[in-house]
């Protein structure tokens, strides 16, 4: 049996993939459903536009390291690759909106008009808009000694504009900037008095743009531009020094839109000379500078969508069907009781675990409620529920993980108001995320307690559950409530963890447990017995994971990896290790993670991607799926299905660049998230 390969050797043979390269890679995925023919046009719009807010959250939390570098006079050649592809991402991107978007929706008598292309009809009501709504909001500043650069917050829209001649004291002020407020709608709908038999549309952009000099009576506006900058937006807050986390975390959540500049975007008509002039203001390098043909914000184009109603143009509606283990009106705990539920969302509604809530909550017999939070929303029921239930007398926990990158806010609001209602708000462990996912429920039942609990591979979303695929499962399982109800004690007390009986938990067993898993698959295979492993996540980038898998495939394992993001681990250069990435109407979320070694079989479900950060920095957990009949579901339906599409699946090729498993002329089935729509739309 040979002797497995160390590390350097692996990594020397396998070089690993550039993550952020990997993280672009995958919005050209996305960005290649807004040039597919059979999507409807509107739904094409709107992935144009998730990928723009894709890549600001890339600037937002990728660039810093790489622009500090720079900062700092160190090498920058980090740098000048991420700006390279994200420039090649933006010139595509771009080049969709106005020779294929555009046009398209031009051929369906929707057009966005200039100021060029308006009638005198339409510059009128332009004018009177601009006169009525806009301009009172508006407060030009020239600047000077006294008026230097403006704050300008993170995304934000904002007109830079070059002056000529004097102002009202007989200074040759010549820069201005105007800043837009985000309360004004970026696109707005002509009336049909104006707009006559088409869907007619004007940016706000292009009406300010018309309408400059309206802000500067007495001076010739020269050159002018409307640009945006991205800001580093990770929260700095030192959890070991502060003394109260919430304070801290509010206090710097006002900052967030002022940290450093990251990337720059104007028109592509600015000069040379505005644009080098706002590079030098933001501190940023010639590479960060992105001129692009339209809009600034693509994002703001989803506004252009809710201004239409035109079904035909959007994905038919999709109503998920009732959880098929549970039967409405029906006590969700006594069904339970006869074994665990497992809900796919969103082919199945997460009404079924807002059913169990509810029914805990009214429930005189139950007395504990825990809960994890982790992105909830604004308006969740969920919370609404816990509050009902600290009403009602109940003994009611919430673990809030404030840091929550980009749900600080919320969360915070959450558990102040948790708090007011009298439950007990936890904060989870100093230095590490909460990104756990469970719901424990405690009733008595006649001389003895019980554990009723709910594990998701997603969050407590009601939002996010309709557009995300995630697996939940509700269980009486005494062995692994027990598991929970330990950890939820953990997380309050900071006490010491007993050996878990059905859970992995991160950081402590999570990590190792799946490094034994691999490593027990690679040593049947060694030994002749057999081995498979079929991995479904979201991202692959902690290195123990991808040398351990490629020691795997070494020893002859056949291993599947389903990896809708990032993938670091280099496939084409292995012989036995495949990765494929599903990008389809729902965003894919679940991980499932399935082992054979010989005629051992396990399937696991986890919160957890296959990433340092998750593994190492995050309380998270993996339960063991050991119902026979429950497993072969998930493995049909999260592994099999997406293993055999041939519609919305791309196979890593070389260099870590997907390529599309569609044939050209090939008559291709329908992609695995539209066949569970259509089996759980006929259930």
């Amino acid at each position: 049996m040979p002797a497995a390969v160390d590390a350097a050797t692996l990594l020397a043979r396998y070089p690993l993939l550039d993550r952020d390269a990997s993280i672009l890679d995958f919005n050209h995925r996305v960005l290649h459903w807004s040039e597919r023919a059979d999507v409807p046009l509107l739904e094409r719009l709107r992935y144009l536009c998730i990928v723009s807010s894709n890549l600001d959250e890339f600037f937002e939390v990728r660039a810093e390291s790489h622009l500090a570098a720079w900062r700092a006079g160190t090498d920058a050649s980090g740098m000048r690759r991420l700006m390279a592809a994200a420039h090649a991402l933006v010139e595509r991107q771009y080049g969709i909106y106005n020779d294929v978007l555009l046009p398209a929706l031009a051929a369906e008598r929707m057009r966005i008009v200039s100021h060029v292309d308006r009638t005198e009809a339409q510059r009128r009501w332009v004018r009177e808009h601009f006169q009525r709504e806009v301009k009172p909001l508006l407060v030009p500043v020239a600047l000077d000694p006294a008026h230097p650069f403006p704050q300008v917050a993170n995304k934000s829209l904002n007109f830079i504009v070059q002056l000529k001649g004097k102002d009202a004291f007989g200074r040759s002020n010549e820069i201005a900037i105007v800043k837009v407020p985000r309360v004004l709608p970026r696109v707005l709908r002509l009336p049909e008095r104006v707009s006559g038999h088409e869907t007619l549309f004007v940016m706000l952009s292009s009406v300010i743009r018309a309408h400059l000099a309206d802000l500067f009576p007495g001076r010739e506006v020269g050159d002018f531009s409307h640009f945006r900058v991205t800001r580093d937006s990770d929260l700095s807050v030192d959890e070991e020094e502060v003394k109260n986390l919430r304070t801290a975390l509010r206090q710097e959540l006002h900052q967030r839109n002022y940290g450093d500049a990251m990337r720059l975007e104007v028109s592509s008509a600015c000069s040379d000379e505005l644009a080098d002039f706002l590079l030098r203001q933001f501190r940023l390098p010639a590479e960060a500078l992105f001129k692009v043909q339209g809009p600034v914000n693509l994002v703001r184009l989803q506004q252009l969508i809710s201004l239409v109603d035109r079904p035909a143009l959007l994905f038919a509606p999709y109503r998920a069907s009732y959880p098929v283990q549970l039967s409405r009106g029906e006590s969700v705990m006594e069904r339970m009781r006869q074994g665990d539920v497992l809900i796919h969302q969103p082919f199945e509604s997460f009404d079924g675990v807002i059913d169990f809530l509810r029914e805990a909550v009214y429930d005189p017999h139950v007395l504990a409620i825990k809960q994890t939070i982790y992105r909830t929303g604004n308006d969740s029921r969920m919370m609404d529920l816990l509050i009902e239930a600290q009403r009602r007398g109940k003994e009611v926990t919430a673990v809030v993980e404030l840091k929550a990158r980009f749900d600080e806010e919320a969360n915070i609001n959450w558990a102040e108001r948790l708090e007011k209602a009298g439950a007990q708000v936890v904060y989870g462990v100093v230095g590490l995320k909460t990104h756990a996912k469970m719901l424990l429920v405690t009733r008595r039942e006649g001389r003895q307690l019980r554990r009723y609990g709910h594990l998701s591979t997603g969050n407590y979303n009601p939002r996010t559950a309709a557009l995300y695929t995630d697996l939940s499962m509700l269980t009486a399982d005494a062995r692994l409530t027990s598991d929970m109800d330990q950890l939820f004690v953990h997380l309050a007390s900071h006490s010491r963890l007993p050996r878990m009986q059905r859970m992995l938990l991160a950081p402590f067993t999570l990590h190792k447990q799946m490094l034994a898993k691999i490593d027990a698959v690679a040593q049947a295979a060694r030994k002749g017995r057999g081995g498979r492993i079929v991995a479904k996540m979201n991202a692959l980038t902690d290195e123990a994971l991808i040398v351990a898998l490629l020691r795997a495939g070494d020893a002859g394992v056949k291993i599947d990896l389903i990896v809708r993001g990032a993938c670091m681990l280099p496939a084409p250069l292995t012989k036995n290790i495949r990765v494929r990435s599903i990008i389809g109407r729902f965003l894919e979320h679940s991980r499932v993670f399935y082992f054979r070694a010989g005629g051992d079989e396990q399937l696991w479900l986890s919160s957890a991607d296959w990433m340092n950060r998750n593994m190492l920095r995050r309380v998270e957990t993996a339960w063991q799926v050991t119902d026979q009949a429950l497993r072969q579901r998930i493995v049909d339906e999260c592994l099999l299905a997406y293993l055999h599409d041939e519609r919305d699946a791309w196979r890593m090729g070389e260099g870590g660049r997907y390529d599309s498993v569609v044939r050209p002329g090939a008559q291709a089935g329908p992609g695995a998230q539209q066949a569970l729509m259509n089996r759980y739309r006929a259930i």
